[in-house]
């Protein structure tokens, strides 16, 4: 096995056609999904983006994936996410550990946290959009 240990925190997954799981190059900010987008372009919207991050406040802003699900998993503490589905509902839903929720395509989301949280994200993530909270 070449290459074969990454940590998930700094060096997310591409899971592709073909049932291809790739290691990415460590994550560097916002920039880093234009160059993921452009490597993964080939896989189209059946592409997905695996990542987990370490949270201890609420998110500033939005996020949307209008290609497909999002996966959010609870790996430790309490995360409260908040969704604005497409026919105009909105809902919320606290996830603890080893709990889960879909993010359905097109549903605005973000999130609140009052601790330390750990979650794993499984993404369809070609088109994703921002916008400020």
């Amino acid at each position: 096995m070449t290459d074969s240990v990454h940590d998930l925190r700094t060096n997310p997954v591409h899971l592709g056609l073909g049932a291809r799981a790739e290691a990415q190059p460590a994550f560097t900010g916002m920039e880093w999904y234009a160059a993921y987008s452009a490597r993964t372009a080939a896989d189209g919207a059946e592409g997905r983006l695996v990542s987990m991050y370490d949270f201890s406040e609420s998110w500033d802003s939005w996020e949307m994936h209008p290609a497909g699900d999002e996966l959010v998993v609870c790996l430790s503490g309490e995360i409260t996410l908040h969704q604005q589905l497409r026919d105009g509902t909105e809902q919320s839903v606290t996830l603890t550990t080893g709990q889960y929720a879909i993010n359905p395509p097109g549903a605005w989301h973000t999130a609140d946290v009052s601790g330390p949280v750990t979650a794993l994200f499984v993404t369809a993530g070609e088109g994703t959009q921002n916008r400020p909270r």
